[in-house]
């Protein structure tokens, strides 16, 4: 039989084991489920059939809330290793849910207003996907002193066109975009810019609803909830910066690093601007440093001692720097356990994103890195 019959591309694949190509993607790039062939030509990926009970039980392992590096040791360590490593999981899981269901009860507050209005541009979302994106782009929003410079920073943009919202928001050092897919849509293409304590306050009310219809005219708009409850808002003056250029000029990923989200935020938290990530080639962690006063040995420089995270890497050995106060937000903004920084130098935006939600999209811009001692 010709080896093509044989094979499934990442679409029939995917499907067949309840994966999307982007998921595919994302795991070949981490070394957790490679493709059998790529072909050197397209790039395209190909799966075999006796790979399917793998990525099925990836997909479980996921679909329960795994992160990566724990389903990989259940996928291939030991009977006893994947025993703690999901008796450990369950025992979070305990927790996090606790914690959920406090926060959902105190969320499911608001006061709805009412102003029909005829839209130039009309999309419906789900009203809990709209409160998320307005979640995950609010710290890439600019602070006081440079919104006093740049009001039009202040405020977060809101896109309806091609069947799709876009939330994005920017402080010059970060930008963060979230695309939603439209239930459904209406009128012509359509944008506005709302300020960004006023969009909070939108989502808010939107987290109320199921289901939101967003209407737009003009420089005004409203949102439209279940049993018809409205709730109006209006548009702010000015030019936002042409994000689509930032996305369409980034240079070529060189570096991939897949680490435990919560781990590199707290590693980077207590650091200061230079804080630096050091990647070594073959080594399974990453090291944080710098960043900060203090004695103490410095594996990766700077003055602070430096910080192992398990980290699945690819790409040659990198140093980076970031400020904090940057990349801590962009990690909170995250969804799922994992966090994947795609890397094209040290002096271009790096794209911070996860397997669990390809829709949200932010660039982190690194900074000049302090001096080191290092010399490995």
């Amino acid at each position: 039989m010709d080896e093509s019959d044989e094979l499934l591309g990442i679409g029939a694949f995917g499907r067949r084991v309840g994966l999307a190509p982007s998921a595919l993607r994302f795991y070949d790039d981490c070394g957790v489920l490679r493709p059998v062939r790529v072909d050197p030509a397209s790039g395209y990926r190909f799966y075999g059939a006796e790979q399917e009970g793998r990525a099925v039980l990836l997909r479980r392992l996921r679909e329960a809330g795994l992160p990566l590096l724990d389903a990989r040791a259940v996928l291939d360590g030991g009977e006893a290793e994947a025993r703690t490593v999901l008796h450990s999981h369950v025992e979070r899981t305990r927790q996090a849910a606790d914690a959920a269901r406090a926060l959902i009860e105190e969320m499911l507050r608001g006061s709805p207003a009412e102003t029909p209005q005829q839209p130039q541009g009309r999309a419906g979302v789900g009203g809990a996907e709209l409160a998320s994106a307005v979640r995950q782009v609010g710290p890439a929003v600019a602070y006081a002193e440079t919104r006093a410079k740049y009001p039009v920073l202040g405020c977060v943009l809101l896109e309806l066109d091609d069947g799709e919202v876009r939330v994005v928001a920017t402080d010059r050092y970060r930008l963060a975009v979230r695309t939603l897919r439209a239930m459904t849509t209406g009128g012509a293409p359509s944008r506005l810019l709302i300020d960004a304590g006023e969009l909070a306050d939108m989502a808010a009310w939107a987290l109320r609803h199921q289901h939101v219809d967003i209407e737009v005219n003009g420089d005004e708009g409203r949102l439209i909830g279940d049993g018809g409850e409205c709730r109006a808002f209006v548009g702010c003056a000015g030019e936002f910066p042409d994000y689509r250029v930032v996305l369409d000029g980034m240079g070529t990923v060189r570096h991939r690093i897949v680490a435990d989200r919560t781990a590199l935020r707290e590693a980077f938290a207590e650091r200061e601007k230079g804080a630096v990530i050091t990647v070594r080639a073959g080594a399974p962690v990453v090291v944080v440093s710098g960043g900060g006063g203090g004695g103490g040995e410095e594996r990766g420089g700077g003055g602070r001692s430096g910080v192992e995270v398990s980290a699945v890497c690819s790409g040659p050995p990198l140093r980076i720097a970031f400020d904090p106060a940057v990349l801590v937000p962009a990690l909170d903004a995250g969804v799922g356990p994992d966090v994947l920084l795609e890397v094209a130098s040290e002096s271009e935006p790096v794209v911070v994103r996860s397997a669990d939600q390809g829709s949200f999209t932010t660039l982190v811009m690194p900074v000049r890195a302090l001096v080191s001692r290092e010399t490995g």
